[in-house]
């Protein structure tokens, strides 16, 4: 372990009710070599942080276990996570999901979001989550010209026709909503705040690209309006209570407020530069 970032943990009041929780997206840590992934891992350890929340596109189907084991040994602090839609690249959504959830039972450190209910990080706060999926229903699907690898590398979508295809993402995207709106409902009923964690945006306005909103050929692609729609109904009549969500998958940084009492946070990222995106102090 960093001695910087042990000792600086070592400094905070021990009754403090401050958890301080690092955020990281799509860090794609199979287009790193094995000395650069022991750096990444080492630059993790001395971040000031309690626990660490990565909001999917880890790795890749073959690799995925392996690097979340090295990620989660390397920090040896609760490692929470969803999936994104590249860690089922050369597999199948199900057989992965499994598999890291069979991982994840077996480790000291590891939380699969998707897999699991409520989480307490505080007094205040509560962790939720599900990978979420795209769902066609934002933008043009029909005409859109977007042929993503995922339509191809996912054993779930591949080669199956546009219209078969928008029906399985779809079946996906409702599974993720359901998830999230019993579990932001429970952890509303005891948390006064709620994170939740998912990969593809739940809303037109938090699909960002280039500081931009995606345009409606990408936007079947990138959102998942079950998820949006999912945190809307959670929130009926509970203005006492906040919501954050932050995801990623769009590779773009960008804020928005569909609520008053809901804030989305989309996530930057480039390709062989993960990066920690910023470390909330949640009291």
């Amino acid at each position: 372990m960093d001695r910087a970032g042990a000792e600086a943990r070592a400094r905070r009041p021990a009754l403090t009710p401050l958890m301080r929780l690092a955020w990281l997206t799509d860090i794609h840590v199979d287009f790193l070599t094995p000395y650069e992934l022991l750096a990444f891992c080492s630059e993790l350890d001395a971040a000031d942080a309690d626990a660490f929340l990565v909001t999917g596109d880890i790795s890749v189907a073959p690799t995925l276990t392996e690097h979340l084991e090295q990620l989660a040994d390397g920090v040896r602090r609760p490692f929470y996570f969803v999936l994104g839609n590249h860690d089922f690249y050369g597999g199948g959504v199900f057989e992965v999901r499994e598999a890291v959830a069979a991982r994840c039972a077996e480790s000291e450190w590891l939380r699969y979001l998707s897999a699991s209910e409520v989480s307490r990080l505080s007094d205040r706060w509560a962790l939720v989550g599900h990978d979420g999926w795209a769902d066609g229903r934002l933008g043009n699907y029909r005409e859109s010209p977007v042929m993503l690898n995922d339509y191809v590398l996912i054993k779930d979508l591949a080669w199956l026709s546009p219209e078969d295809r928008l029906a399985r993402m779809q079946e996906l995207a409702e599974e993720a909503g359901s998830h999230l709106l019993r579990t932001v409902r429970a952890a509303l009923e005891s948390h006064e705040r709620v994170l939740v964690g998912t990969h593809v945006p739940p809303f037109r306005d938090a699909c960002w690209h280039q500081g931009q909103i995606s345009n409606d050929d990408w936007l079947p692609h990138f959102t998942s309006k079950a998820s949006g729609d999912a945190l809307l109904s959670a929130l009926e009549g509970r203005g006492d209570r906040q919501v954050l969500v932050l995801c990623g998958h769009t590779h773009g940084e960008g804020r928005t407020w569909p609520l008053p009492n809901l804030e989305v946070r989309t996530g930057g990222a480039v390709y062989t530069r993960p990066q920690i995106q910023e470390i909330l102090e949640l009291l």
